[in-house]
């Protein structure tokens, strides 16, 4: 899929608000400074799409754009500073937990992890929530230039030997370095499949 355009539709906190277009949505959210908006601009081509941060935490709302007039990226806030409660098992922001409950447009969630890292809890639990509550998502481990291709594998199956020890599967992965260009075809491809399965 080649972007040939790419627009700002909305920012806002209240789910209510999204558009109400029945475009299919794709939303991408992963903890603080794991590299979202740099992704984003690097999917879309774009320098200055969604804004990038020394500063994590930056993106605080819901944000929609259109992409090539027919579906929407929507880029969500991180949920590395909100506290995780067991008890209602929300690991993050309340219209967040709104988002993914209430629109119907959404066709997958990309999930984003920092490949230089050990699995953290906050993602693993962020995923098991959204297994839980039936939301397709597929993960995207990002910063893949810094390390070497040995230890990216390495870090890979460890988050296949947890996730396989509650799943039936490896959910859906993909490997993306924002400043090299990796993975930028294989995700807009995989988009661009969801939305021709919809359209047959």
């Amino acid at each position: 899929m080649k972007i040939k355009s790419a627009e700002f539709v909305v920012s806002n906190s209240d789910v209510d608000k999204c558009p109400k277009s029945m475009l299919p949505e794709y939303a991408f959210i992963g903890r603080s400074n794991v590299g979202k908006s740099s992704l984003i601009n690097m999917l879309t081509s774009r320098k200055s799409l969604a804004k990038t941060s020394g500063r994590p935490g930056k993106t605080q709302l819901i944000n929609h754009f259109l992409i090539n007039k027919n579906w929407h990226l929507v880029d969500l806030p991180g949920y590395g500073y909100a506290r995780v409660s067991k008890t209602s098992k929300k690991t993050f922001q309340k219209f967040i937990t709104q988002y993914f409950s209430k629109r119907m447009q959404l066709v997958c969630a990309f999930v984003l992890v920092d490949i230089r890292h050990n699995p953290q809890n906050i993602d693993l639990e962020f995923m098991q929530w959204l297994g839980e509550n039936g939301i397709p998502f597929s993960i995207i481990f990002t910063k893949a230039d810094k390390l070497k291709p040995n230890a990216i594998e390495r870090h890979v199956l460890d988050y296949k030997t947890i996730l396989l020890e509650t799943w039936e599967d490896m959910p859906n992965y993909f490997i993306t370095s924002s400043s090299k260009d990796i993975g930028k075809d294989d995700v807009l491809g995989y988009i661009d499949s969801l939305n021709k399965n919809m359209e047959e």
